[in-house]
């Protein structure tokens, strides 16, 4: 295991200690971002568990899908705000500005989205993201009420919903080993 700055509460495993598709991925990291995402490197302890996560975190998150770039960085920020999950707030707070090109809602959302001003839709499904959140026993049909009526198809509840999930696994995971994230998302997408 090699010593890595202390990016985790866990040694770091070197790349010879990964399977080779961890390896795979960190490269094609380094080569579209010029870094590789500290949680790659720091969940790889488990390397095959870290393949898995990721192969369905890059479905709910990255390719395209019912829901924007833009909508499901909004949720992910925001379920990372409630969880106070500082790699994901940072790491998607950065994500959120390049895909909206608002700085300032963007950064807004990370602190409380109450105060960002968002459009109708927006806000109900970031008062949603919240209380499947903190009070997911709570949760009724009629919660997606609101969704609904702001124009959110079944297609997009659904994605909604599992992209909400995906978030409080993940901070989790983050939170409990302390993810420290990557210097590089602090200045992404300012002017």
């Amino acid at each position: 295991m090699a010593d890595d700055a202390r990016i985790s509460f866990l040694p770091v495993p070197a790349a010879e200690d990964v399977p080779e598709g961890v390896t795979r991925l960190w490269a094609k990291s380094e080569e579209a971002f010029g870094f590789v995402p500290n949680v790659f490197k720091a969940q790889a302890v488990n390397g095959d568990q870290f393949l898995a996560w990721w192969n369905y975190f890059n479905l709910l998150v990255n390719k395209e899908g019912h829901l924007s770039n833009a909508d499901r960085e909004l949720l992910a920020v925001v379920v990372s705000n409630v969880n106070r999950c500082t790699y994901c707030v940072i790491s998607h707070g950065a994500a959120l500005r390049t895909y909206t090109e608002d700085e300032r809602t963007a950064d807004l959302v990370a602190v409380n989205w109450r105060q960002a001003n968002l459009p109708e839709r927006e806000a109900a499904m970031a008062a949603y993201a919240e209380k499947l959140t903190l009070q997911p026993a709570d949760v009724v049909e009629a919660d997606l009420e609101p969704l609904r009526s702001v124009g959110l198809d079944d297609h997009q509840i659904m994605e909604l919903v599992q992209v909400v999930g995906m978030f409080n696994l993940t901070n989790r995971v983050s939170s409990a080993l302390g993810f420290v994230p990557n210097a590089e998302y602090h200045s992404q997408a300012r002017s």
